[in-house]
């Protein structure tokens, strides 16, 4: 079944940092398999220099794998070992690079990556780090799993989850990209069904929201429009004012970090 999608992304630099090291990219393209879109967002390092050089190269780099492998990979079949495959050679690639620049700067950088790929009745996702993939159709729920100290605690039993969301150490990241030699990503696939909502967002967007104001915002508003009746504009408009909504309302509750978002709205 052929899906069509519309997309909206936002990003602020908040209200402490001087520099948004956040990157993000978000495209829908025809192809002869029907829609296809593509989402990718990076966090660069909070606390180290030049994050958004980090976050800006991974993203360029996954723009060009976009650009010239994915006709390729769609027309052999598109498989998904092939698929992560090729995402898992591209991330060492540019943990690689970044690894490799650092060497003849004074500083350090390095950046979280989530990618999204939609294509038929399947998404495929890449993860390193603590930026988010939520899924949301009858109710919400967290695709990706924070790869950081505290959700490895949870894991483990040592720490409930409302621990952690407040912990000090919750922006400690056991994995990234552009700070180790080595970097083992996550991949997922999951299901594409008419009506759902996706949202990608890095921690900064979430910190101050909870799981009901992102379903309020980010899904139940739109599906209560009338999206059959409504252009393809008039609905990114609106998701592009429920995410700006979000973003105010984390910098109102004193988020500090920068914040930001994907949305995609699948409809038939």
């Amino acid at each position: 079944m052929s899906r069509h999608f519309v997309v909206a992304a936002q990003t602020d630099i908040g209200t402490v940092k001087t520099v948004n090291q956040d990157s993000l990219t978000v495209k829908v393209i025809e192809t002869v398999y029907g829609e296809v879109a593509f989402a990718v967002l990076c966090d660069g390092m909070g606390g180290l220099s030049l994050g958004e050089v980090a976050s800006g190269h991974t993203v360029k780099r996954f723009e060009m794998w976009f650009e010239t492998k994915l006709r390729d990979w769609l027309k052999a079949g598109m498989e998904e070992r092939a698929l992560f495959s090729g995402w898992n050679t591209l991330i060492h690639s540019c943990n690689e690079e970044i690894v490799h620049y650092e060497k003849h700067i004074d500083g350090y950088m390095g950046t979280t990556l989530l990618v999204l790929l939609m294509v038929g009745e399947y998404y495929f996702v890449a993860h390193v780090g603590d930026c988010r993939l939520y899924e949301m159709d009858h109710g919400i729920r967290q695709i990706t799993k924070d790869q950081t100290y505290v959700a490895r605690e949870v894991a483990l039993g040592h720490m409930t989850p409302e621990q952690a969301e407040t912990d000090e150490r919750r922006n400690v990241l056991l994995q990234c990209i552009g700070v180790n030699e080595t970097v083992k990503p996550d991949f997922l696939q999951g299901r594409v069904k008419s009506g759902m909502s996706l949202l990608l967002c890095s921690d900064g967007f979430r910190h101050m929201i909870s799981l009901q104001e992102l379903m309020q915002y980010c899904h139940v508003n739109l599906t209560e429009q009338r999206l059959e009746k409504e252009s393809r504009t008039e609905i990114n408009h609106a998701m592009n004012g429920q995410l700006q909504y979000l973003i105010e309302l984390n910098k109102n509750r004193n988020e500090r970090d920068n914040i930001s978002a994907i949305l995609i709205k699948v409809l038939d």
